[in-house]
């Protein structure tokens, strides 16, 4: 039997204009589109419907595994936590961001990231999940054990993501020795020498690790088809590094040179909804605002906000002059559906998957009054 739904009274975003009208979903897809107030329906009341929004990379994950240090919850309950809270924030598709590499103050191990992938992909399987959720591995390059770490996802075909990142004192993100010190030596609660004695093993580990890790990984995902972004590039040299290794998507670069060599060189420039809402990087980097009104800006993360990524589409069109509503919402949509090859949803047209988000915005803030996945509701 063919399920059929309509939406009307709706104010529709679309990939270059706003229509007002309905929306005709068909058996999970998106069936028509259609102007004026004509047809019968389910009432939008005016509010909004836009895409689905498709988050590339979200650290939240594993604070529901381990909330506090020692503290391990079950892996099945953490994810489902982790899925309600992206779905209430109009997210319906999410590469569950998870650390290959670990250092010496990582409160979790390689096991655990296991577990958690396992989890997910179990949850998956019985369908337990509002949002569609695929995997993105963060591949701390420095660590010794990367490699190994990478390895426990061989052949997992939910990895759609891998990113090439170094946290090292004097490497890209911390380029500035201070900010490194204000990030770590107060999270780790080191004296002066003992963080002296930290970094130059971080350093060390770095200089020894971080090629051979690059390679190694960049050709393992080309083979295997994962794209590779490139994270906290500062430099052009960088970007040329990036290029060499097949990256495409440019993670949170921290300068405008590096954002203006990756836009130049076609990568999808990515960086955090968090950042375009503070007006500027947590780290001190360069502002995600400057960027978009520079028209260096792409994609949009939620990073470790969830609700961010809506809130900052909705920020960007109606703050930033030249950025309309619908090329806000193409960078949590549609952009980055396309960065890893998703180019089934994150458009309203017919044919795309009927993955929506019915919004009203209140007092400048968007307020997610329904999700569907695949024309379902699922929040």
């Amino acid at each position: 039997m063919t399920a059929e739904t309509v939406l009307t009274n709706a104010r529709i975003v679309l990939a270059d204009e706003i229509v007002e009208g309905s929306l005709v979903l068909r058996d999970g897809f998106i069936a028509g589109i259609d102007a004026g107030t004509g047809r019968a329906g389910e009432d939008m009341g005016g509010d909004y419907i836009i895409p689905g929004l498709v988050e590339l990379h979200t650290d939240h994950l594993e604070g529901h595994y381990a909330p506090r240090p020692k503290v391990r919850w079950n892996p099945i309950a953490a994810v489902l936590a982790h899925d309600a809270q992206v779905a209430t924030a109009g997210i319906t598709t999410v590469l569950d961001a998870l650390r290959v590499g670990m250092d010496e103050d990582a409160d979790l191990t390689s096991d655990d990231i296991r577990k958690l992938a396992d989890a997910i992909e179990d949850s998956v399987a019985q369908d337990r999940l509002r949002a569609d959720h695929f995997l993105h591995l963060r591949c701390e390059v420095s660590a010794p054990d990367c490699l190994q770490a990478f390895a426990n996802f061989d052949g997992d075909e939910r990895v759609k993501l891998a990113s090439l990142m170094d946290h090292a004192p004097g490497q890209r993100q911390f380029v500035n020795l201070e900010t490194y010190a204000y990030y770590y030596q107060r999270k780790l609660k080191l004296t002066d020498r003992d963080f002296k004695l930290f970094c130059e093993k971080r350093m060390s580990e770095s200089a020894k690790n971080s090629g051979p890790n690059r390679v190694a990984i960049s050709a393992a995902c080309n083979e295997r088809g994962i794209v590779l972004a490139s994270h906290d590039d500062a430099t052009s040299g960088h970007v040329d590094e990036a290029i060499e290794q097949g990256v495409r998507v440019a993670e949170f670069p921290t300068t405008q040179e590096a954002a203006k060599a990756s836009k130049e060189a076609g990568l999808g420039v990515l960086m955090g909804a968090p950042n375009v809402m503070r007006g500027a990087s947590h780290s001190g980097n360069v502002s995600a605002r400057t960027l978009a009104a520079d028209g260096l800006l792409d994609i949009l993360s939620s990073d470790y906000i969830p609700f961010s990524l809506i809130q900052s589409a909705f920020f960007l069109g109606d703050v930033v002059e030249g950025i309309s509503l619908p090329q806000a919402v193409a960078m949590v949509s549609k952009n980055p559906a396309e960065a890893i090859g998703l180019n089934d949803r994150g458009v309203i047209e017919p044919g795309r998957r009927a993955d929506l988000v019915r919004v009203r915005v209140d007092d400048h803030v968007p307020v997610v009054r329904t999700v569907w996945r695949q024309g379902r509701r699922v929040a």
